[in-house]
């Protein structure tokens, strides 16, 4: 409960993800940076074991007249379960797609991933892709794909380019000889945020050793040409790759009356799999379903030679069990008033004599 209150109060100032990490995803949170207690997913763990004991070993509550209270119990536990699978294993993110495209892979949200591509074959593209988690401070990346290395210099959650007002140094290179990258404070919406890192590169044994910057949603590609090599050094949202794709064939907006403010919109999509196409309608409130994907009609966007549908694409694997869990608990506690009736009956017609 303390948790729950100081989460949602706290949103208001850090916003919905920073709180979510702060208070329910993390296994311990700190009060006031000073006291550290149990984060959510200790105290979920904590209530999970003892849920489990209680079922186990409370003799009393394996009895006919507790049945109820014993299926209430069990569904709290599968409601815990399916809450744990989801905080680990669930992911979500979105697919943006132009109208007469199509897409196989899903954005995330949150996480970002820095990408090498090695484009030196002309049939065929070597991509190398290093994740959030090490990209941190400090960390030396190295591939066998690389014949170099990539020191982590500095990581920014909020950053924007600004130029230099004086000339670089020999060793900033790419981007870095004109624009620096400038923290900023965190917006407390996380998909606001422009992350950005700052890079060496090493053991190239060439020109190209120095320190180079990159961006969220840089419009010039970042390229190097390292022994003979042609690299491309792209920043973006880690990518979830599908084994279907989907084609936007029509995006519908319906407006208000007298308005551009949309009522409805719509996607009509190809899913193709293995090659074979299948046509589905997207809807506001009709989601597509497939291989554990859920694929919402989120919002879109209008340009000139056409729109594009932006699909939330959420994969939840404890999806079924607040649904299980409730069914059950219902179940439990029908059970339990109606072995109760007989007693509660008798005590009344003792009390109206």
């Amino acid at each position: 409960m303390v948790l729950v209150v100081l989460g949602t109060l706290s949103q208001g100032d850090i916003g919905l993800y920073a709180s979510q990490q702060k208070y329910f995803s993390a296994n311990i949170t700190w009060l006031g940076d000073i006291i550290p207690v149990p984060g959510g997913r200790i105290t979920m763990v904590i209530m999970l074991v003892n849920l489990t004991f209680m079922v186990l070993f409370k003799h009393n509550l394996w009895k006919i007249k507790k049945f109820g209270v014993l299926i209430v119990h069990i569904g709290a536990l599968l409601l815990l379960i399916g809450g744990g699978l989801t905080a680990i294993f669930s992911s979500e993110g979105n697919m943006v797609i132009e109208e007469g495209a199509q897409s196989n892979h899903v954005d995330d949200y949150h996480d970002m991933e820095l990408t090498i591509i090695n484009t030196s074959n002309e049939s065929l593209d070597e991509y190398t892709v290093f994740d959030q988690p090490i990209l941190e401070k400090g960390n030396v990346l190295s591939h066998e794909n690389l014949n170099f290395n990539i020191e982590i210099i500095n990581y920014f959650r909020n950053c924007e380019p600004l130029k230099r007002n004086e000339p670089a140094g020999i060793q900033y290179k790419g981007m870095l000889k004109n624009f620096i990258l400038s923290e900023l404070k965190n917006e407390k919406e996380n998909n606001q945020n422009r992350p950005g890192i700052t890079y060496r590169i090493t053991n190239s044994r060439s020109s190209n050793d120095g320190i180079y910057g990159i961006f969220l949603g840089q419009s010039v590609t970042q390229t190097a040409n390292i022994n003979n090599q042609k690299y491309e050094f792209i920043f973006r949202r880690k990518r979830t790759y599908l084994p279907f794709a989907i084609e936007l064939l029509d995006f519908k907006k319906v407006v208000h009356a007298g308005t551009g403010i949309a009522k409805s919109y719509s996607s009509e999509v190809n899913l193709i799999e293995n090659g074979i196409p299948r046509r589905v309608l997207i809807e506001m409130n009709e989601p597509l379903r497939h291989k554990g994907y859920t694929f919402f009609q989120a919002s879109f966007i209008e340009g000139i030679e056409g729109d594009t549908t932006v699909l939330a694409a959420v994969k939840n694997y404890g999806r079924l069990f607040p649904y299980i869990s409730s069914i059950i608990m219902s179940i439990g506690m029908l059970l339990h008033l109606f072995s109760s009736m007989p007693k509660l009956l008798r005590k009344n017609t003792r009390d109206s004599s």
